[in-house]
């Protein structure tokens, strides 16, 4: 697509699976990320699911090495708010059931993020990311991420090595395509139903279809006519505790003191100076959502999509 301001540039995110390359945590030259179309999983974004699994890692560092200490706070820097991590993991959690903790509160963040960024900047000052917030591949991507990050600490290889392969295999299962041409393609079959090149990165309009399905089973989006020949497409689960005698509301607190970009008036009274939780999510992505289908609404309606 187009860049606003900077003419006769496009801005193209596309990789395929010849460029992927070894997974290094944290990220390295090696990796060629961008947007992969898989047939069982529709377009994946690969540095997404590379950043839940990284950040998975990261998690389950900090659980193993806090657990046992009571209301543990553990600060995550800010995004749209500054953002707290509450731990009471016992002692004697078992190691499957901290992995899993750990890959369920990077879903958490990975939430958050698509939360923040349809509220203005967050990466970068005056860059405005509500084109991408909630796009159609992320919450999928996202939480790909975050399964892939917990097998690969189940794994017995090291970590980065367990991720390259675990990638490789998914992508595999999932049936992506041979090509970057293969990917082009299908996001042109979706060209003006799903995404437009009639405004410009970063607008907002360039996405007319978001993905909004939050803590339930999650389907991939399959381009019509470059589904599975059988017609099966690869669900994904949010993390579960093994122990049913354990609650992730008793283990851990995300919590987030918001800025005043983000309005309150229609989730809840009775959030104390602007601190909202995880368990907040959801009403405030309702909102999201209906804010989203009103602009989709008039934009379709003037541009005739």
């Amino acid at each position: 697509m187009g860049v606003m301001n900077i003419p006769y540039f496009t801005l193209t995110e596309i990789t395929g699976i010849e460029y992927i390359g070894k997974h290094q945590y944290l990220g390295n030259e090696e990796e060629k990320n961008g947007i992969i179309y898989t047939l069982k999983g529709g377009f994946i974004d690969m540095a997404h699911l590379r950043d839940q699994a990284d950040l998975t890692a990261f998690l389950y560092h900090i659980i193993t090495k806090n657990k046992g200490i009571p209301n543990f706070e553990f600060k995550l820097g800010y995004e749209r708010g500054f953002k707290k991590l509450l731990l009471n993991v016992p002692a004697n959690i078992s190691e499957i059931n901290a992995i899993n903790l750990a890959g369920r509160i990077a879903y958490d963040l990975s939430v958050w993020h698509e939360i923040a960024t349809w509220y203005g900047p967050t990466s970068l000052p005056l860059l405005p990311e509500r084109y991408s917030s909630f796009s159609l591949e992320d919450n999928y991507s996202n939480l790909l991420g975050a399964t892939l990050g917990i097998e690969a600490l189940k794994s017995d290889l090291p970590y980065n090595e367990a991720m390259t392969k675990l990638i490789d295999e998914k992508l595999t299962q999932l049936e992506r395509v041979d090509s970057v041409s293969q990917t082009y393609d299908a996001m042109e079959k979706v060209l003006n139903k799903w995404w437009t090149r009639d405004f410009h990165f970063p607008q907002a309009n360039v996405m007319l279809r978001r993905e909004f399905s939050n803590y339930s089973v999650t389907s991939p989006l399959i381009v019509p006519g470059l589904s599975d020949p059988k017609g099966d497409v690869c669900t994904l689960d949010i993390p579960k505790l093994v122990d049913t005698n354990l609650k992730f509301e008793d283990l851990y607190t995300l919590s987030f003191k918001i800025n005043g970009k983000i309005p309150l008036k229609n989730i809840s009274d009775n959030h104390h100076n602007r601190t909202i939780t995880s368990r907040d999510f959801l009403p405030i992505i309702n909102q999201i959502e209906i804010e989203s289908n009103k602009r989709l609404l008039k934009i379709r309606k003037i541009y005739g999509f």
